[in-house]
């Protein structure tokens, strides 16, 4: 994270000072640097150089509109999973024939919508999704461009939560009956097929488990071909993981040129739909220290952040690097890092070595993918703000919620 560094004991983002930030916009805050955000997405336009393609950032994985209008200006694609994220997409200026429209439980609306303003392609999980889409295109007097999500039975080797390739999961079709629905798809008059898409799971570590996926998507595509279906393209999703703690996942680089190295010979585009690897290191969640309660069994460090602003650690047990905005010279205790909600699982970070004062300001690293985009308000907690760094420059991308927001579309009954 060579865009969050320290000088002189102090960490800074870009050229501003975190505790600047804090000072301005308080805590707790998600910060992100706009060349952390740019230079990992470029990492992937550089590696498929000549490669056909398609970079689709993956908008759940942090869809402030900011982040979208960045991206879209660098030429990326999007892949949104609902009506909401395709709106953040528009807002933003991405283009619609650029945005792929996944996720298993799209509603007719949404559908029309995204037929309306013309969006490359709709990866249909299941046949019940098929004649639903087909009949709304037909309505619309348009051809829904399509392609299955097939699924491959591929042990990613991530948190089951995140895991999505496996027979067990509620994704996609099973790889097996592909080629049956595939020729189903065929004959219905509104729907044309232009690809082949396939996501096995999130933060992966090692690159085996996505071509063992490609591999046998590319028995698939031929034997498609050879019933009449051609495949303009070939998705295979995003979940390249990042380093949170020890983990060493393949380089962008790597990653991509293994893949295309399958393509070989192939007139095929390739779609890529990365999320967590451009974002989750372009950002970090600001936090301050309300109180210490130092205890014969554990310490505990009370934050202004909880399990609503970021719900990883409880959820998926996720491990998140913390550390001290300013250092000090005092002696470190192991601490364990928690919120204020009234829940046990409400904790950021368990027995960590830091020298922690009250009062002083923490930086949770690695927060941009899956922090904000998932947080809630639990306890009645009002959102965090969301602050934008452009070198010398910090804007406020999403205000702090109020209580007037947290309200917002709530009443009373009537003479009450």
């Amino acid at each position: 994270m060579k865009n969050f560094y320290y000088d002189k004991g102090t960490m800074f983002v870009e050229k501003i000072a975190m505790k600047s930030i804090a000072e301005s916009y308080g805590t707790p805050s998600y910060i992100y640097s706009r060349a952390a955000l740019t230079n990992n997405f470029l990492s992937y336009l550089e590696a498929l150089d000549n490669q056909p393609h398609k970079i689709c950032y993956s908008v759940k994985a942090n869809s402030n509109i900011a982040v979208l209008g960045i991206l879209a200006k660098l030429g990326a694609g999007f892949d949104i999973v609902s009506g909401g994220e395709l709106e953040r997409v528009i807002l933003a200026g991405g283009d619609p024939k650029k945005i792929i429209f996944s996720g298993v439980g799209k509603t007719p609306e949404e559908m029309r919508r995204a037929i309306e303003l013309g969006v490359h392609c709709f990866n249909v999980e299941s046949e019940a999704e098929l004649k639903v889409l087909n009949d709304v295109a037909q309505s619309c007097k348009k051809i829904a461009p399509v392609s299955l999500r097939v699924n491959p039975d591929v042990d990613a080797n991530t948190h089951p939560y995140i895991s999505t390739g496996l027979r067990e999961n509620k994704f996609g079709i099973d790889i097996k009956k592909a080629l049956g629905v595939y020729l189903k798809t065929k004959k219905m008059k509104s729907l044309k097929i232009i690809g082949v898409d396939c996501h096995i799971g999130s933060q992966l570590i090692e690159t085996a488990p996505f071509i063992d996926a490609l591999k046998r998507v590319l028995v698939l595509v031929d034997n498609l071909q050879e019933h009449g279906i051609h495949i303009e393209h070939l998705d295979i999703g995003g979940g390249l993981g990042v380093c949170y703690k020890d983990e060493k996942p393949p380089q962008i680089r790597d990653y991509v040129k293994e893949i295309v190295s399958n393509l070989e010979g192939r007139n095929i585009t390739l779609i890529l739909e990365p999320g967590r690897s451009i974002v989750a290191d372009a950002g970090v969640l600001l936090t301050k220290v309300e109180y210490l309660k130092p205890g014969e069994e554990k310490n505990f460090a009370v934050i202004d952040a909880a399990m609503n602003d970021m719900i990883r650690p409880a959820l998926y047990q996720a491990w998140l690097a913390v550390e001290l905005v300013t250092g000090n010279k005092d002696l470190p205790k192991k601490w364990d890092i928690v919120g204020p909600i009234c829940e046990t699982g409400d904790f950021i970070a368990k027995d960590r070595l830091l020298a922690i004062r009250q009062g002083d300001l923490l930086c949770v690293r690695s927060a941009g993918a899956y922090g904000f985009s998932m947080s809630s308000n639990y306890n009645s907690r009002c959102k965090a703000a969301e602050i934008m760094v452009d070198g010398n420059n910090m804007y406020e991308i999403r205000k702090r919620e109020t209580v007037q927001d947290l309200v917002r579309g709530e009443s009373l009954l009537p003479n009450e």
